[in-house]
C-alpha cells in the first residue's frame, strides 16, 4: 500500500512538471507581450510613433499609437509591410492635420508614400523616405519649398504634389532617370524651369499649370512626353516643334505666335522618342481647375525678419562676383594662341570674401538652396576645323594663320529688369553720398537710393577695373546671367545701369539691418535675436551653401579673406575648397551661439580667437551654458543649444577631411527647426523645469 502511494505521488508530480513546461513553451511561443515591438523593425516604428504625434494623433487611424506598439503585427491602418519593414503608407482623404514631422527619411524600405487630400501644413519636411517609387502629397496645405531631399530619391517613378502652397522648386532631377509622372499643378512656384528637368528620360506626364513659372520651355524638348499641361503660367518665348505633336495645353502664357528664329550654327537636332497621343486631359489628380493660395503668415521675426538679416557669406555681390571671376578667366583663356576646350570647366570657382564680409551692412538673406544649375557657358571654346588637324607641326605653310574669333550673339537681359540712367541714380543716391553709403568690397561700393515714387533700392556701384573689359556688352552679359537667378532667400535683381562708362546692378534692399547689427551691437542700437530665429538663420545658410556647393557646376567657393573665418589650411596654403567653406559658416554658428566676434582684440588674449575659445568646451553642457549669448537671457532649449554645438564642432575640426558635407549639414538642422516648431513653449536653464527642455 505503501509503495502504491509512492507511485501515485510521482505520476501526479510528473504530471505536474508536464504541464509546467506545456504553459512554459506555450508562453515562449504564443504569447507576445505588447510593450516588445514584435514584427516591427525599430527604427520604422519609431519613425510612425513621431508622424502619428505630428499628425497630434488622429482618431481616424486606428491602432496607431504614439510611442510603443507593433505597426506590422497589429495592422495598423494604411501600413503595408514586408518581413519585419514597412512598405508603403496609404493615408489618403482621411481629414488629416498637422505636419509630417521629422523622423520619415528613416523608413527606408518604404517604396509608396501617398498622404495626398488632407489638410496637412507647414513647411514641406526635409526628411522623407529616401527611396520611394511613389510620392504622393498632393490637396493639401504644404508651404515652402519641394525639398532638395526629392532629388535624391533615385528610384522615383510618381510625384505628385500638386494643389498646395510651395512656392520654390528646389529639386535637382539630375538622378531622377525614372520619372514618368511629374504633377507640381496648382502651387505658386516662381521661377524658370531647372535645365536638370532635360534628365527625365522617362517622363510621360508634366502638370506644371496655374503656377508662376517665367522663362521658355525649351529644356522640355528632348523628353518623350505624352502630355504636357502648363497652362497659366508666365512662360515666354516658342513652343518647341518636338511638342507640338503631343497633348499639349498651353493657354494663359505670353508664347511667340511668329516663326521661331534658327538655331546657331552647330546646334545639334532635338530628337525626341515617338509617343502615341495619349487621351488624358489636365493632371492625373487635380484635374485643370484652378487652385488657390494664401502666403504663409509668422509672428514675431519670422520668414520675413529673418530674410533682412544678413549672412555676411551669401549676398547678391557673391553672384556677381563669380560671373565677373569667370569671365575674366574666359577672357584670359581665349586669347591664347590655341583655343581648346578647359579641363577645368568643373573645378570649383572662389569669391573674394572681403567683398562679402565687408558688404556687411548691405542686404541678403539666409538664402534657401534653390536647386538649379548655373549655366557656365560663359565663352565660347572652339577647336581648330578637321583639316587643320591633319597638318604636322613642322609642316610650313606659307599661308599666314587667322586666329579663330567666337562670334558674339547679342545678349538679351529679361524684360523684367528695369534700365536706370546715371542721371536717376545720382538723384536716387543724392549724387551717391557718403550718407547714404551701406558698405564696400573689393568689386565696389553699395548705397542706398530712394526713388520719388518711395520705392528703396540698392545701387552697387562697380569699380571699372574689376570689369574684364570696359565695354557694355560684357557687363550687359553679366546682367542677363545674374538675373536668371530667381529665388525667394536670394535678393532679387532690380535693373542696372550701362551708360557714360559707369556699370552698377540695382537691387532689393532690406530694411531691418544686418547679422552684425543684431549680435554685436548693444541693445539699446539693435533689438535682441532670440534662439529659434538664430537657428533658422543657421539653416538658410547651410542651404544655401548646399546649393552652392552641390547644385551649382562648378561649385561656387566663398573665399574668406578675414583671418577670423579662414579654415587653419587656408593660412597654410592659401587654397580654399568645399571644407573651408564648411569650416567658415561653423564660424558663424558660433557668432550666432555666442553672440561673439570671430576675432575681438579687446578681450583677454586667450579668448580673442572665438574658434580656438570655444571649441574645447562644445561638449561640455555646463560650460556651454556660460558661452551662450547673455542677450538671450537663458531663453532656450538645452537640448537644442546642446544639438547645435554639435553641428559646430563638426564644422569647425581642424582636419578639413573630417568635416561634415553641407547637406549633412542641413539634415542635422532641419531636425533642429522642426523641433522647435513643434515645441509648445520654451524653458531657460535656469527654471528647473523639463518641457521644452527636455524635448529639444
Amino acid at each position: 500500500r505503501e509503495r502504491g502511494r509512492k507511485r501515485m505521488k510521482k505520476k501526479v508530480s510528473e504530471k505536474n512538471h508536464h504541464v509546467g513546461l506545456a504553459l512554459f513553451i506555450l508562453c515562449i511561443v504564443g504569447l507576445k507581450p505588447s510593450f516588445i515591438l514584435g514584427d516591427t523593425n525599430a527604427s520604422d516604428a519609431a519613425a510612425l510613433n513621431n508622424l502619428f504625434s505630428s499628425l497630434n494623433s488622429p482618431g481616424q487611424l486606428s491602432q496607431w499609437t504614439a510611442s510603443g506598439g507593433d505597426p506590422c503585427g497589429q495592422n495598423w491602418k494604411g501600413i503595408t509591410c514586408s518581413n519585419s519593414r514597412v512598405t508603403q503608407i496609404k493615408l489618403s482623404g482621411l481629414g488629416l492635420s498637422g505636419s509630417l514631422g521629422f523622423m520619415l527619411d528613416k523608413l527606408t524600405s518604404v517604396t509608396e508614400f501617398d498622404l495626398s487630400n488632407n489638410n496637412l501644413g507647414g513647411d514641406l519636411p526635409y526628411q522623407l523616405p529616401p527611396n520611394l517609387e511613389r510620392l504622393n502629397l498632393a490637396n493639401n496645405q504644404f508651404t515652402g519649398s519641394a525639398q532638395y531631399s526629392i532629388s535624391l530619391m533615385t528610384p522615383l517613378k510618381y510625384l505628385n504634389l500638386a494643389h498646395n502652397q510651395l512656392k520654390q522648386l528646389a529639386i535637382d532631377f539630375t538622378k531622377l532617370t525614372s520619372l514618368s509622372i511629374l504633377d507640381l499643378s496648382s502651387n505658386t512656384i516662381t521661377g524658370s524651369l531647372p535645365n536638370t528637368m532635360s534628365s527625365l528620360t522617362n517622363a510621360k506626364s508634366i502638370y506644371l499649370q496655374n503656377n508662376q513659372f517665367t522663362g521658355t520651355i525649351d529644356v522640355l524638348a528632348t523628353l518623350p512626353l505624352e502630355n504636357l499641361n502648363i497652362a497659366n503660367n508666365r512662360f515666354t518665348g516658342w513652343i518647341p516643334d518636338s511638342l507640338r505633336g503631343i497633348n499639349l495645353q498651353k493657354d494663359g502664357n505670353s508664347f511667340n505666335t511668329g516663326a521661331a528664329p534658327p538655331p546657331p550654327p552647330g546646334t545639334p537636332p532635338i530628337h525626341r522618342s515617338p509617343t502615341p497621343k495619349s487621351g488624358n486631359r489636365g493632371s492625373p489628380s487635380s484635374g485643370d481647375d484652378s487652385g488657390s493660395s494664401s502666403d504663409s503668415k509668422s509672428s514675431g521675426l519670422g520668414a520675413g525678419g529673418i530674410a533682412g538679416i544678413v549672412i555676411s557669406l551669401l549676398v547678391v555681390t557673391a553672384v556677381i562676383a563669380f560671373f565677373l571671376i569667370k569671365r575674366k578667366r574666359s577672357k584670359r583663356t581665349s586669347s591664347s594662341t590655341d583655343i581648346e576646350r578647359s579641363d577645368n570647366v568643373n573645378q570649383p570657382f572662389t569669391l573674394a570674401s572681403n567683398d562679402i564680409h565687408q558688404e556687411n551692412k548691405s542686404m541678403q538673406t539666409p538664402s534657401v538652396v534653390e536647386t538649379k544649375k548655373l549655366d557656365t557657358s560663359l565663352s565660347m571654346n572652339l577647336r581648330p576645323p578637321p583639316s587643320e588637324r591633319h597638318k604636322s607641326f613642322d609642316e610650313e605653310d606659307s599661308t599666314p594663320i587667322k586666329p579663330i574669333v567666337a562670334k558674339k550673339h547679342a545678349v538679351v537681359v529679361p524684360s523684367n529688369v528695369n534700365v536706370y540712367t546715371v542721371a536717376d541714380l545720382q538723384i536716387a543716391t543724392n549724387s551717391f553720398s557718403v550718407d547714404n553709403l551701406l558698405g564696400e568690397g573689393t568689386f565696389g561700393r553699395v548705397y542706398r537710393a530712394q526713388f520719388d515714387d518711395g520705392k528703396v533700392l540698392a545701387v552697387k556701384k562697380i569699380d571699372s577695373s574689376a570689369l574684364p573689359t570696359d565695354t557694355a556688352e560684357d557687363f550687359t552679359e553679366i546682367v542677363s546671367k545674374i538675373a536668371h537667378l530667381d529665388h525667394e532667400n536670394v535678393t532679387k535683381l532690380d535693373g542696372y545701369c550701362s551708360e557714360h562708362g559707369q556699370h552698377l546692378v540695382i537691387y532689393e534692399f532690406h530694411r531691418n539691418g544686418s547679422l552684425h547689427d543684431f549680435l554685436h551691437l548693444s541693445e539699446d542700437e539693435s533689438k535682441p535675436l532670440i534662439w529659434n530665429p538664430r537657428v533658422k538663420i543657421a539653416l538658410g545658410t547651410a542651404r544655401a551653401l548646399e546649393y552652392l556647393h552641390e547644385v551649382c557646376s562648378p561649385s561656387i567657393l566663398l573665399n574668406q579673406n578675414d583671418e577670423g573665418y579662414s579654415a587653419p589650411e587656408v593660412s597654410m596654403s592659401g587654397q580654399y575648397s568645399l571644407q573651408s567653406d564648411v569650416y567658415s559658416f561653423g564660424v558663424v554658428m558660433l557668432e550666432l551661439l555666442t553672440g561673439r566676434k570671430p576675432f575681438d582684440s579687446t578681450r583677454s588674449r586667450s579668448e580673442q580667437s572665438l574658434v580656438r575659445w570655444a571649441t574645447p568646451q562644445l561638449h561640455d553642457i555646463d560650460a556651454l551654458s556660460k558661452m551662450v549669448d547673455p542677450a538671450l537671457k537663458g531663453l532656450y532649449p538645452v537640448k537644442s543649444l546642446s544639438r547645435f554645438a554639435d553641428v559646430i564642432a563638426l564644422c569647425v575640426q581642424p582636419e578639413p577631411e573630417f568635416r561634415p558635407p553641407m547637406s549633412e549639414v542641413v539634415q542635422a538642422l532641419v531636425v533642429l527647426v522642426q523641433r522647435a516648431n513643434m515645441s509648445k513653449r520654451t524653458v531657460g536653464v535656469g527654471s528647473g523645469s523639463s518641457g521644452a527642455n527636455d524635448y529639444m
